[in-house]
């Protein structure tokens, strides 16, 4: 089976089409979704009916809480809160009751853990190898996987336990072995935070046991025009163009 994993949407419908767009050449036969479909970008009604067209598996990030109104973005800053109270306000009904019905984690299939922030945690960020320590812990506690892959800072990344120590890479593909192991961030699909402004996603293989990153170009101008149409902070669209 050959999974794509995307994470942190964020209302781009120009990255989520261009992701899918790629996917058809990459022979992928399911993504699952790692939460924030929605916030800072202006489509969001657009980017919550493409997953959920396509039956997408999706956990719920913080900004999809917010945007439902299941929690008030009081620690959100100030651009961030902006753009999720704008998208609660554009919300049709339907999409709003299906961000507030999404799950916080996932056992895909019975082969990995999907989560957005950590194990246990919807808002907690997975920052170094101390964080990525405690989270083994938790999915030794919460589940039988050696696999788990979170979202949320928007940063492709792997973290590897092996023989109770934790080490961490950039590179790819990584293999999955028995005996170790791993938290695997795709990288944030509709705003990289990598100074890489394409989009970032992964593709697990189960048959050869990988997981390869993959980046696709995206028509960026359009996305950020948007955000200036819709009333939105320019420093949305500028970080776009910046991949941060």
């Amino acid at each position: 089976m050959r999974y794509a994993i995307i994470s942190d949407i964020h209302s781009n419908l120009e990255a989520l089409g261009a992701f899918l767009e790629k996917t058809e050449e990459l022979g992928v036969e399911k993504t699952v979704c790692l939460g924030d479909i929605v916030g800072y970008n202006a489509n969001p009604n657009e980017c919550i009916e493409i997953i959920r067209e396509r039956k997408m598996e999706c956990v719920m990030g913080n900004h999809d809480s917010r945007a439902s109104g299941l929690e008030e973005p009081t620690d959100f800053n100030h651009m961030a809160a902006e753009a999720v109270l704008w998208t609660r306000d554009k919300l049709t009904e339907k999409n709003r009751e299906f961000l507030k019905g999404l799950p916080r984690s996932i056992d895909v299939d019975k082969k990995f853990l999907a989560v957005h922030g950590w194990v246990n945690s919807t808002d907690m960020y997975i920052f170094g190898a101390r964080d990525a320590q405690t989270n083994f812990e938790l999915m030794r506690a919460h589940s039988e996987r050696n696999l788990c892959f979170f979202g949320h800072t928007h940063v492709s990344m792997t973290y590897i336990e092996a023989d109770s120590s934790v080490g961490f890479t950039v590179d790819s593909p990584v293999k999955v072995e028995k005996g170790r192991n791993y938290l695997i961030n795709p990288g944030g699909l509709g705003q990289p935070r990598d100074r890489d402004p394409r989009a970032a996603f992964a593709v697990y293989d189960t048959r050869a046991l990988e997981v390869e990153f993959y980046r696709v170009e995206y028509d960026i101008q359009t996305t950020a025009e948007k955000i200036l149409a819709a009333g939105l902070s320019p420093r949305l669209a500028e970080r776009l163009k910046l991949g941060w």
